[in-house]
């Protein structure tokens, strides 16, 4: 059972890594279309590259739950876990090593926006594994999805102004093209 699962936790990421690479690019793709802007990136700021992470897991999960929700405990809070892990890694992990060394570098990037996406699918494997926990947490969970998806949006069309969401490019916040 549990090879069974490691097995769809392993498509998913694979399934962050590709679609969310694709989502960089869609919303140029879509002729800077604004309502793509709600889930792809609209500049280079270090938000908007944490939708790459985010919406993949929420485009991927209800399919992967139709085939996993005999067989698993705690799907929701799993994918929470995950969905929330992946951003707060990317931040963690880039303001680190851009400290550190006063720059950043593309391939750096990609090898953290990877490793964001295995830490993120490795806690979603353990909890799903773990003893059922009580149903509350499964309503908090999506709870903390649909209030971390409004987020995305709300803060893609109305940044503050802060550096986590500076395009890195034109200084801009927000969609620039």
């Amino acid at each position: 059972m549990e090879e069974n699962i490691l097995k769809w936790e392993i498509f998913s990421a694979l399934f962050v890594l590709i679609v969310g690479s694709l989502l960089h690019f869609l919303f140029k793709l879509s002729g800077y279309f604004y309502p793509v802007g709600a889930i792809a990136a609209v500049n280079e700021s270090v938000w908007e590259h944490l939708k790459m992470g985010f919406w993949p897991i929420i485009f991927l999960s209800p399919i992967e739950y139709k085939f996993l929700k005999e067989r698993v405990n705690n799907f929701a809070f799993a994918k929470t876990i995950a969905a929330y892990t992946i951003p707060a890694s990317i931040v963690i992990l880039f303001y680190s090593y851009t400290a550190i060394l006063g720059t950043h570098l593309l391939l750096m990037d990609g090898l953290i926006f990877i490793l964001a996406v295995i830490i993120g699918h490795v806690l979603s494997y353990k909890i799903m594994i773990l003893s059922e926990m009580p149903n509350i947490i499964s309503k908090i969970s999506l709870l903390l999805i649909v209030f971390l998806a409004f987020i995305f949006i709300l803060f893609t069309y109305f940044p503050p102004r802060l550096l986590l969401f500076r395009d890195s490019l034109t200084g801009q916040y927000g969609i620039v093209n």
